[in-house]
């Protein structure tokens, strides 16, 4: 029967989340789930929203390049020219315009899926601050990107979208005369109009091209391209809907006749519809009301921070581990302060620091092995210090019961499966703050420490909260990244499994499978690998 599990306290951050949000990234989770059965959890289209959006973007730059080079800029020829594009088998022609089509379609609803999966997964707050407000006026660089190139089809749909912005803009005591007199009566949209059209069309996107790079910004090895199995299907899948059914353009506008039924696009069109529904000053209030909410977002309600990665200057060398494995370029390099002989040392910056200690499992100095003096790395947790979890290791393992023991090294994200419930007379949890807080030591400290398996989990493959905790943490075990586990460590008496919050049977299931293997194996004190563990040959 398992034992109830007593972890080391320390502090942690209230969770910002609502019962509802909380409910919503079950139900994602499960969802995500379906679709690492279908796609492999590396390529998994949910974990790769942000990478899509860049995929679907260069898709829709690249067509429409093409499109233009077709496409007639006078109001007399505009339409003619797409309908020609669109007929045209050679070269492609047609394909390209669907494409572009489509992909501007795709390209919304990554988008807002995009925001939604980050908001339920609660990264709008705290030190994500920057990346979720630097998003949200990319979402109307977005929306005006696409109705730009409605317009510029110049047929029916183009005419009631151009009118209903207008009416909507009006609205607002911005103008002297209201603009949609100018498209009210033939002949008073003139060559210059759609002029400024294809440079609002072209420009807008650069800019928000532009306010994409402004958004990865603090973020370290940000993933802009999709894994390639994922971006040939999603191309190929465009493909085969624009062959199926090509993208086709309604009536010619005519500005002397009133649009009558339309097939309403609701991808970029809905708030044209939205405006005959209510009004424009209550569309202005729900949009406006909206963005606000959307910037706000990151503190409401304000939520006490973390407490930070702090450096400790007499063991740090400046080696720079820390600054190439922080997720969100949280820690940097700088000039020596305290007049030892090495040239940098690390920094840590509060208001970017994630407090994932994803930095501490990557210095040299945070190995168990250290027997002068008492444990300190040269970057730290204050909440959960290398020294505590040594501590708390030796007293588990000490503790263990049975033929099989195992230690578990869990994470405590809201996206990682509960290591907790793992625990048993012959399985100790010690919870981390990321799986990718185990510096490799750790996994060898415990083996000759009276453990005969060592188990990590921590978020599902590809879906770390702090985005390099599973890569990191595999490149270690592997000997592909610093600090590495040792070569001479058994790797038949290590294992990962990562697991969401609702795997937590098949993490079960893993945990009793390696227990049986383990059980197969000669007991590890009878092979000769197992000696004193605090040796100083073995520092750093």
């Amino acid at each position: 029967m398992a034992t109830a599990l007593t972890l080391t306290p320390f502090p942690l951050a209230p969770s910002a989340a609502s019962s509802v949000r909380r409910a919503m990234q079950r139900a994602l989770q499960r969802v995500e789930g379906e679709f690492d059965f279908a796609f492999g959890p590396r390529a998994n289209p949910w974990r790769h929203l942000g990478a899509l959006s860049f995929f679907l973007f260069w898709i829709v730059a690249v067509t429409g390049v093409y499109v233009y080079a077709a496409f007639d800029t006078s109001v007399a020829g505009a339409y003619a020219s797409v309908e020609e594009i669109s007929r045209s088998a050679w070269p492609v022609s047609g394909l390209a315009r669907s494409l572009h089509r489509y992909a501007s379609d795709a390209f919304i609803v990554v988008v807002l899926l995009h925001l939604g999966r980050e908001w339920v997964n609660g990264h709008a707050r705290s030190f994500r601050w920057f990346s979720w407000l630097s998003g949200v006026p990319l979402l109307w660089l977005v929306y005006a990107s696409g109705i730009g190139g409605y317009w510029l089809v110049w047929d029916n749909q183009a005419q009631f979208s151009l009118i209903a912005t207008a009416e909507w803009l009006d609205w607002l005591p911005l103008f002297g005369d209201p603009l949609v007199r100018n498209f009210i009566a033939g002949g008073s949209v003139s060559d210059r109009f759609f002029s400024l059209l294809i440079f609002l069309h072209i420009g807008i996107p650069l800019v928000l091209l532009l306010g994409m790079w402004v958004h990865i910004q603090r973020i370290s090895q940000p993933r802009t391209n999709p894994p390639r199995a994922l971006a040939l299907g999603s191309f190929a899948s465009l493909i085969v809907l624009a062959l199926v059914k090509p993208a086709t353009s309604g009536a010619s506008a005519d500005l002397s006749l009133v649009p009558g039924a339309l097939d309403l696009d609701w991808f970029y069109l809905t708030l044209n519809a939205l405006l005959y529904a209510t009004s424009g000053g209550v569309l202005w209030a729900i949009c406006g009301g909206t963005t606000l909410l959307l910037a706000l977002l990151p503190w409401l309600p304000r939520a006490p921070r973390a407490p930070v990665a702090r450096v400790d200057l007499a063991n740090c060398n400046g080696c720079g581990r820390c600054f190439a494995d922080c997720p969100y370029a949280a820690v940097t390099l700088e000039a020596r302060t305290d007049g030892k002989p090495m040239p940098r040392q690390a920094v840590v910056h509060p208001d970017l620091c994630a407090a994932c200690g994803i930095c501490a499992g990557a210095c040299p100095s945070s190995t168990p092995f250290r027997s002068a003096g008492e444990l300190v790395s040269g970057i730290d947790m204050p909440q959960r210090p290398m020294r505590a979890l040594r501590a708390e290791l030796e007293g588990k393992i000490a503790a263990l019961r049975g033929r099989v023991r195992l230690v578990v090294f869990g994470c405590q994200c809201d996206c990682a499966a509960d290591a907790a419930a793992l625990a048993a007379p012959d399985t100790a949890v010690v919870s981390l703050l990321c799986s990718a807080m185990l510096p490799p030591s750790f996994v060898e400290y415990a083996l000759r420490s009276g453990a005969d398996g060592v188990l990590i989990t921590g978020c599902r493959d590809g879906d770390c909260q702090y985005r390099l905790g599973n890569r990191w943490t595999e490149e270690r075990l592997a000997g592909a990244r610093e600090p590495h586990l040792r070569a001479l460590v058994p790797r038949e008496r290590v294992r990962v499994a990562w697991a969401g919050p609702t795997d937590t049977e098949p993490l079960a299931a893993e945990h009793e499978r390696f227990r049986r293997a383990l059980d197969s194996l000669p007991p590890l004190a009878l092979t000769g690998w197992r000696v004193p563990k605090r040796t100083e040959a073995l520092h750093g």
